[in-house]
């Protein structure tokens, strides 16, 4: 047996102790390093299949199935992962119709709110035709003075309106209808430079206002990283040490991009992305974490700090190299407002 072989297998053995113990973020890791030593054997992918995402998942399986087409385990990962997939498109579409109902709800309460200012605006109306109709009014000091005594006895409208507090429903962005780009694997161009992994962009460090404690899964000295939607930041961490922060684009209100926490499952130097209005040849350094939604460079717009996306996180080019240079396939991305 060669050294590769043994090595593979020791790793094998310690992934599936460790997953019996419930250790997942060390069962992925072992699994990762037994595919770098024997990319062609099933074992590794179907435990990477069992710890990731649905779509996750299928992509691992479909590779065991490749390697080993009469694996019946890698036939079973599959339809587990399907079934994983439709359960959650069914709870997501729960949770948009509640959201649609507090959204309507919330339109009514402010049409009553704004009810008082359109009367009062319809009484100035009123005032300032009847005026201009009667000029004589203005005229006659004696029939003026008379209006000045009427207005003094009758009683004065208070114009003033309190607004009464209302609810506001707090909105959580669910994977609505977003169009999911297929991978397309593509040569890169000689005329492209690659970014050497060595090469760090300039960049002005900006640290978070809050210190940001790793979640749970994250061991000690693990890089992940950190995206803030509320402030449009992208922050790649070491541990609790901060070792980039960068400007980023992501979903627009009607496309928002997904919260939560998610893995890297795969990347591309290029790919094709395409959906309803839009094509995008040759996207460089991609990298998808859930579904279609992936971080990756951007060549057609350069308002960084704004929404602009279908979900995906926009990042500048040579910034999105550093990302993913400095990543790898399991990475933690943590998604929040």
């Amino acid at each position: 047996m060669s050294h590769n072989a043994e090595k593979y297998n020791r790793l094998i053995k310690q992934a599936l102790n460790a997953l019996n113990h419930g250790d997942k973020l060390v069962a992925r890791t072992l699994a990762e390093k037994a595919i770098k030593e024997s990319p062609g054997k099933e074992e590794a992918w179907l435990i990477l299949a069992a710890l990731a995402t649905p779509d996750a998942s299928i992509h691992y399986a479909k590779k065991a199935l490749e390697i080993n087409p009469k694996s019946t385990r890698a036939r079973q990962a599959i339809k587990w992962a399907l079934r994983r997939k439709r359960f959650n498109k069914t709870t997501s579409t729960k949770r948009i119709l509640v959201n649609r109902r507090l959204a309507g709800d919330a339109y009514h309460t402010r049409k009553h709110f704004l009810a008082p200012y359109g009367m009062i605006l319809a009484a100035i109306l009123f005032i300032i035709t009847f005026w201009l109709s009667h000029p004589a009014i203005t005229l006659a000091d004696d029939t003026q003075n008379g209006l000045n005594s009427l207005a003094n006895q009758a009683p004065k409208a208070t114009l003033t309106y309190t607004p009464t507090p209302t609810f506001t429903p707090t909105y959580t962005p669910t994977p609505t209808f977003t169009p999911s780009p297929t991978p397309t694997n593509t040569p890169t161009p000689t005329s492209t430079p690659t970014l050497p992994p060595t090469l760090i962009p300039t960049w002005t460090p900006q640290t978070p206002n809050d210190p940001i404690d790793p979640p749970d899964a994250i061991r000690k000295g693990e890089r992940w990283i950190d995206i803030n939607l509320s402030k449009q930041m992208l922050y790649a961490y070491q541990g609790k040490n901060l070792v980039g922060s960068f400007v980023v684009s992501t979903g627009v209100w009607n496309h928002p991009t997904v919260v939560g926490q998610y893995h890297i499952y795969v990347k591309y130097r290029y790919a094709d992305m395409s959906g309803p209005g839009y094509y995008l040849p040759n996207v460089p350094y991609v990298m998808y974490f859930y579904k279609g939604y992936g971080i990756h460079g951007t060549y057609w717009h350069h308002n960084f700090g704004t929404p602009m996306s279908h979900g995906c996180i926009n990042m500048k080019t040579d910034e999105a190299g550093w990302i993913y240079n400095w990543s790898s396939i399991g990475t933690l991305v943590n998604i929040h407002y």
